[in-house]
Order: structure tokens, then C-alpha cells, then sequence
């Protein structure tokens, strides 16, 4: 765990000075993203482009979910050859960090043991295959286009304008099992995995850090929510922020608060993280509010809501995982208050 984030401190190249943050120099990931959305595109053949590539303007483009689906937008994995899912893969990796990339991964690895779990009697189709990659517009280097990646428990959303990252929400993981319980044969994801356990131990760490007064501020419910808020619709939810605000925080319970912030944060590409960061910083870090619903313990459920001016990150976890233990399934998603997919919130 430790590792896990010095690791995402040194990507990053965040220091954090007082309520706010100091950042390296930007460099932009557009580029990069824009050439292997080309190669990707390249690779395929005239139906599968006509699948995996619609126009920027489609609604299709703001329709996102993370539940299970008979059919979604794009070209599945599945459906690709060797050479195709190279390309693909190059592709993701080029839109999230290292850290990013490789949760995404483990939570497509995750559909192979839920499949084994379930003993492919599920109603839902369990493949880590499954994903679904679609191409929205021309990825040139100038105008806008966008790129989304998403299947259970996975939607990344991505626009790119003149060769710069512009907008990389919703950007949603779930995880099931949370924590992987006992070793499964053939499942491919070992016992003790924990996919999410920044997002989860850290929000833990920060509420138990509470004292009795700041506690009785950031819980809002004894009971967790069955699910986050505007699961799936185009724009984040506009309620105004609830909980402690961090201008409430002493310093050590300030910086598990940005620990906590960076690990949504540095999923994305470094110089997308630093805007991020960035914008927390201009519209004042002591206006974040922390809010918790639910159990103060794993296994029993809990939610939690970090949000600021130019962001929302929700987490829930309430649900059993495959096995049938309680509270091991999360859901969390860090959305961008102004408006998702790069469009203004007075657009929804």
C-alpha cells in the first residue's frame, strides 16, 4: 500500500504546500492518445471501423453505464485479432497512467473469476473480453474528438481538442470482489487483490482520523446509499456539498484527504492529473467537503462523497461480492462539476 503511493506521488510530481498543491511542468498526453487512436483505427476492417468510430455529435457519445448490458456502443475485444487488440490496449494505456492502466486490467481480469464464481450461471455474461472501445469523431491533430472504453465496472470517457486532453469524466471503476478472498482456480487474480484498496483504506483512514465534533459533521447517515447519484446520466448531480469542509481538517487529517484525492486523480495521465489538481487548487482546497454514510468498518456498508468546486468523487460499497460476503463490491466514480464529456453542465 505504501508503495502504491509513493509511486503515485512521483507520477504525479505533487507536493502539497499548505491547503494547496505544487505541480512539475505539463506535458501533454493529447498527443499520444490522438496518434494510437489513429493506429488503432488503422487496424480495423470496414465494419469493425464503422462499429468502433461514430460521429463526435452523437448522443451515444454521453451514454454511460457500468452495469452488465446485452449490447453497448463500440467493438468488443472480443471481436478483434491479435494485432487489433494490441492496438486497443496501446490505446488505453496512452488515455489512464501506469496505476490507471493497470486497475483497468485487473478489473477486466476480475469478470474471469466472477464467471468461475458464479459457475457461468449467472444472468449476466462474465468475460474480460467484453469491453467495448468506440472512437468519437476524427482523431487529428486539430478539432475535437473523443474516445470511450467501458464494460461492467469500467467506464473511461475522454476528449481530446487540438492535441490536448480536455475532459476525462466520468471516469468510473467497481470492483467484485473488492478484496479477493480466497485463491480461485483459473481465475487469474490472486487472494488478497484489492483493486481499489486506495480509494477504500484511505477514506477509512480519514474518517477514523475524525474527532468526535469533526465526526459528528462528515456523517450524514448511519445507513449507506444502495448506489452513487446519477448513475449512468450525462451530467454529475448538482447538489450542493455536504459533510466537514476541509477548512475544518487539521494537518494530518488534510493530507490523507489529498492522499486520497490523488489516488482518483492519478488515474488519468500526469499532465491530466496536474489539471485536475490544478483546478482544485484555484477554486480553494478548503472548500472540499468530506461526507460518510454508512459503517465505520469493512464489511458492512459505507459510502463516501469528496467534493469540491470543480469535482465530485463518490464511493459505495453495500453490496456482496460472488461468494456471498457482504460489502465487497464497490463502486466509485470522480466526475467533474462543470460538466462531463466536455460539456457545459447548463447542457444537460
Amino acid at each position: 500500500m505504501k508503495r502504491r503511493l509513493f509511486v503515485l506521488a512521483a507520477l504525479l510530481g505533487v507536493v502539497f504546500v499548505a491547503a494547496g498543491f505544487a505541480f512539475l511542468q505539463k506535458r501533454s498526453s493529447g498527443d499520444a492518445l490522438t496518434s494510437a487512436a489513429g493506429a488503432y483505427l488503422s487496424t480495423l476492417s470496414e465494419k469493425q471501423r464503422a462499429q468502433s468510430q461514430l460521429p463526435y455529435d452523437t448522443e451515444q457519445r454521453v451514454g454511460w453505464h457500468f452495469i452488465p448490458k446485452d449490447e453497448r456502443k463500440g467493438l468488443q475485444i472480443k471481436h478483434m485479432d491479435e494485432k487489433q487488440r494490441k492496438a486497443a490496449h496501446k490505446l488505453l494505456s496512452s488515455a489512464m497512467s501506469k496505476i490507471g492502466y493497470e486497475k483497468t486490467t485487473t478489473i477486466m481480469q476480475l469478470e474471469q473469476l466472477l464467471h468461475i464464481l458464479e459457475e457461468g450461471k449467472g444472468r449476466n455474461i462474465r468475460d474480460p473480453e467484453r469491453y467495448y472501445f468506440t472512437v468519437f469523431g476524427e482523431p487529428k491533430e486539430t478539432g475535437r474528438w473523443g474516445l470511450s472504453v467501458e464494460g461492467h465496472h469500467l467506464s473511461l470517457n475522454f476528449v481530446v481538442e487540438d492535441g490536448e486532453m480536455i475532459s476525462s469524466t466520468p471516469t468510473f471503476f467497481g470492483a467484485n470482489p473488492a478484496t479477493v478472498m480466497s485463491d480461485v482456480p483459473g481465475g487469474d487474480v490472486a487472494k488478497g487483490t484489492r483493486v481499489l484498496a486506495d480509494e477504500e483504506q484511505l477514506a477509512f483512514d480519514l474518517l477514523h482520523a475524525l474527532d468526535e465534533g469533526q465526526r459528528k459533521q462528515a456523517v450524514i447517515d448511519e445507513k449507506a446509499p444502495a448506489e452513487i447519484r446519477a448513475a449512468g446520466e450525462a451530467q454529475p448531480p448538482v447538489e450542493e456539498p455536504v459533510g466537514i469542509a476541509a477548512a475544518q481538517l487539521k494537518k494530518p487529517q488534510m493530507a490523507i484527504l489529498r492522499k486520497l484525492i490523488a489516488a482518483y486523480a492519478g488515474n488519468v495521465p500526469a499532465d491530466e492529473a496536474q489539471e485536475r489538481l490544478a483546478a482544485i487548487k484555484e477554486a480553494g482546497a478548503d472548500k472540499i467537503h468530506f461526507a460518510w454514510a454508512g459503517a465505520d468498518k469493512p464489511g458492512i456498508g459505507h459510502y463516501y462523497r469528496v467534493q469540491g468546486p470543480t469535482f465530485l468523487i463518490e464511493f459505495v460499497n453495500t453490496q456482496p461480492d460472488a461468494a456471498g460476503n457482504p460489502a465487497n463490491h464497490i463502486h466509485c466514480v470522480w466526475r467533474d462539476t462543470s460538466g462531463d464529456f466536455a460539456r457545459p453542465l447548463a447542457a444537460k
